[in-house]
């Protein structure tokens, strides 16, 4: 396992033009709602900063909609193709694997009208976009690097209550893809032992690449100005989560410790506000208003208020405006709502789950709680609400904390890693001349 360096960029080779796989979402799709999440804006972050660095990528992605054209230019020297497989609108991620074989046709025919040797190497999100990515690296005779974001057998290992396991078909996917990869990109070094340990990767093979953050987009700023603009009040105490609803993402945490908050000192009512920003996604589309009729339920439907998904820049505002991010999910890759929210400026109470561990410092830029009850997250909450002093501490080692995590450091470690892969071709080729 290990973490490129800058200094490798300038002893290996480096692709010209690269194809991105993120088959089962849009990176123009908006993050927070469906399938759109973290990986939707890693993708969109790195692809960007990889056409600033002089390597042209296209992105191939699922056609979801007749409307949508064949191609648009996300940003200059990064293109979107869309391709078509089953029908464009209500097919579910778990239906996506019967409709692999057309998305590689369709992938392979894009490939068959350009030049021979069009792109130097293959970088594939998700399983489903490994799967292929392994048949058109063998195709295209280049190599091919992954990035699982999420996996099977750690998200059956950490299950929430009431979620359905990942099938067995996605395990040996999985399993699938790490033996094909000829690099693997893991976002932290958890997941980095976690492909060693639980898919057999070759600890060689495994390169640790933090994803990052637009630390322009993402820093400290105004709160009393972020709360009016929102119409928060300026005394309240404003707990905020960020994500997709659904299950594994744990908002119910949240509100039943918001509850718990209320049972301990029922004098926060008059300051208390939740703030929930997504839309159902996943296992979370069966019960689209469970989260709504929770809150019901426990008697805080008047200090809980539901966002729609928003925009980077509104995101960033309600980041300033709260006073506490909560991240309780039962499985992160790393978690970057997390870093989004430190950058902001405010501290974050996390699940000491998976890339979780890495995204927090403990008693740095927030606390991390060793379960998921409800009661360990209220006394975690409290003790940075209750103090104010322990809170300006927590949001300025909170800002330092995140200002490692810059877009500019994944995009050099991922040129480090494409170049190794590249590297490790140009060897077995010129092995398999001499052998001949």
């Amino acid at each position: 396992m290990t973490v490129p360096s800058l200094i490798d960029l300038r002893r290996t080779p480096r692709p010209r033009r690269i194809a991105v796989l993120s088959i089962h979402t849009s990176p123009l799709d908006q993050p927070g709602t469906g399938d759109a999440g973290g990986m939707n804006v890693y993708v969109v972050e790195t692809s960007r900063r990889l056409a600033e660095a002089g390597v042209e990528v296209e992105i191939f992605t699922r056609a979801t909609s007749s409307a949508l054209p064949p191609s648009v230019e996300m940003t200059p020297g990064v293109t979107v193709r869309h391709v078509t497989a089953g029908p464009f609108e209500g097919l579910l991620k778990q239906d996506l694997p019967g409709q692999l074989c057309a998305v590689t046709a369709s992938v392979m025919r894009a490939e068959a009208a350009r030049p021979e040797g069009w792109y130097d190497l293959i970088h594939s999100h998700y399983w489903l976009s490994g799967q292929v990515g392994w048949l058109a690296s063998e195709r295209w005779n280049v190599p091919l690097v992954h990035s699982m974001h999420t996996m099977a057998k750690v998200k059956n290992r950490d299950l929430a209550e009431g979620d359905t396991p990942e099938p067995a078909s996605r395990v040996i996917g999985e399993e699938q893809v790490v033996d094909a990869a000829d690099r693997l990109i893991a976002n932290t070094c958890d997941e980095a032992h976690e492909l060693v340990d639980l898919y057999g990767a070759d600890p060689d093979d495994v390169d640790i690449v933090h994803p990052g953050v637009d630390l322009d987009l993402f820093r400290p700023g105004d709160r009393s100005a972020a709360r009016r603009r929102h119409g928060v009040p300026e005394d309240a105490i404003v707990l905020l989560f960020v994500g997709r609803i659904q299950p594994l993402k744990a908002p119910d945490v949240l509100l039943r410790a918001a509850a718990e908050m209320l049972v301990r000192d029922p004098g926060l009512r008059s300051r208390l506000r939740v703030v929930v920003c997504g839309g159902p996604s996943g296992n979370g589309l069966a019960r689209p208003t469970a989260l709504i009729d929770l809150a019901r339920t426990l008697g805080i439907s008047d200090i809980t208020r539901f966002e729609p998904p928003s925009d980077r820049e509104k995101l960033a505002d309600w980041y300033r405006a709260a006073d506490v991010t909560v991240v309780p999910s039962h499985s992160e890759s790393f978690g970057l709502v997390a870093v989004e929210s430190q950058a902001s400026g405010t501290p974050v109470v996390a699940a000491a789950v998976g890339g979780l561990r890495t995204a927090v410092d403990d008693h740095v830029s927030g606390l991390l709680v060793d379960s998921h009850d409800p009661r360990a997250f209220a006394s975690a909450i409290s003790s940075i609400t209750s103090q104010p002093r322990f809170r300006q501490e927590l949001s300025a080692g909170a800002h330092m904390h995140a200002a490692a995590f810059g877009w500019a450091a994944t995009t050099a470690g991922l040129l480090s890693s494409y170049s190794a892969a590249l590297a490790n071709e140009s060897a077995r080729s010129r092995l398999a001349a001499s052998s001949s």
